[in-house]
Protein backbone atom coordinates (compact mmCIF):
# COMPACT_ATOMS: atom_id res chain seq x y z
CA UNK A 1 0.00 0.00 0.00
CA UNK A 2 1.64 3.69 -1.29
CA UNK A 3 2.82 5.57 2.14
CA UNK A 4 1.28 8.97 2.90
CA UNK A 5 3.48 12.16 4.50
CA UNK A 6 0.56 13.63 6.61
CA UNK A 7 0.07 16.42 9.53
CA UNK A 8 -1.96 15.18 12.80
CA UNK A 9 -2.82 18.44 14.14
CA UNK A 10 -4.04 17.60 18.06
CA UNK A 11 -6.12 19.82 21.03
CA UNK A 12 -5.72 18.16 24.26
CA UNK A 13 -8.53 20.12 26.49
CA UNK A 14 -8.77 17.20 29.31
CA UNK A 15 -4.89 16.47 30.73
CA UNK A 16 -6.45 13.06 31.88
CA UNK A 17 -6.48 11.67 28.36
CA UNK A 18 -2.93 12.72 28.28
CA UNK A 19 -1.39 9.08 29.09
CA UNK A 20 -3.99 7.60 26.86
CA UNK A 21 -2.41 9.82 24.14
CA UNK A 22 0.95 9.05 24.28
CA UNK A 23 0.65 5.38 24.84
CA UNK A 24 -1.40 5.60 21.12
CA UNK A 25 1.22 7.81 19.68
CA UNK A 26 3.91 5.35 21.13
CA UNK A 27 2.06 2.51 19.64
CA UNK A 28 2.35 4.12 15.86
CA UNK A 29 5.97 5.07 16.43
CA UNK A 30 7.27 3.77 13.28
CA UNK A 31 5.57 6.29 11.42
CA UNK A 32 6.18 9.48 13.29
CA UNK A 33 8.73 11.47 11.65
CA UNK A 34 7.92 14.18 14.47
CA UNK A 35 6.28 15.85 16.90
CA UNK A 36 6.00 19.28 18.25
CA UNK A 37 3.92 20.16 21.63
CA UNK A 38 2.72 23.70 22.74
CA UNK A 39 1.23 23.77 25.70
CA UNK A 40 -1.22 26.87 26.06
CA UNK A 41 -1.84 27.71 29.41
CA UNK A 42 -4.03 30.84 29.69
CA UNK A 43 -6.65 28.63 27.86
CA UNK A 44 -5.37 25.48 29.87
CA UNK A 45 -4.85 22.97 26.44
CA UNK A 46 -2.34 21.60 24.47
CA UNK A 47 -1.59 21.80 21.31
CA UNK A 48 0.18 18.86 19.45
CA UNK A 49 1.42 18.29 15.98
CA UNK A 50 2.50 14.86 14.48
CA UNK A 51 4.03 14.16 11.80
CA UNK A 52 4.04 10.94 10.10
CA UNK A 53 4.27 8.80 6.93
CA UNK A 54 1.97 5.66 6.89
CA UNK A 55 -0.20 4.17 4.69
CA UNK A 56 -3.50 5.92 4.63
CA UNK A 57 -5.73 3.59 6.87
CA UNK A 58 -2.80 3.73 9.41
CA UNK A 59 -3.32 7.30 9.46
CA UNK A 60 -6.95 7.25 9.62
CA UNK A 61 -6.83 5.05 12.31
CA UNK A 62 -4.35 7.10 14.64
CA UNK A 63 -6.58 10.12 13.97
CA UNK A 64 -9.74 8.49 14.64
CA UNK A 65 -8.07 6.69 17.99
CA UNK A 66 -6.82 9.82 19.09
CA UNK A 67 -9.76 11.66 18.25
CA UNK A 68 -12.19 9.17 20.34
CA UNK A 69 -9.86 10.09 23.90
CA UNK A 70 -12.44 12.41 25.53
CA UNK A 71 -11.24 16.48 25.72
CA UNK A 72 -9.33 15.27 22.57
CA UNK A 73 -9.87 16.75 19.02
CA UNK A 74 -7.30 15.50 15.85
CA UNK A 75 -7.56 16.44 12.22
CA UNK A 76 -5.38 15.26 9.47
CA UNK A 77 -3.93 17.08 6.55
CA UNK A 78 -2.34 15.13 3.49
CA UNK A 79 0.99 15.76 1.77
CA UNK A 80 0.08 15.48 -2.13
CA UNK A 81 0.81 12.32 -3.63
CA UNK A 82 3.66 12.58 -6.56
CA UNK A 83 0.57 11.45 -8.64
CA UNK A 84 -1.20 14.24 -7.59
CA UNK A 85 1.72 16.86 -8.34
CA UNK A 86 1.88 15.74 -11.88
Amino acid sequence: MEKRVALIGIVVEQYESAEKLNRILHEYGEYVIGRMGIPYREKNMNIISVAVDAPMDIISTLSGKLGMLPGVSSKTIYAKSKKESL
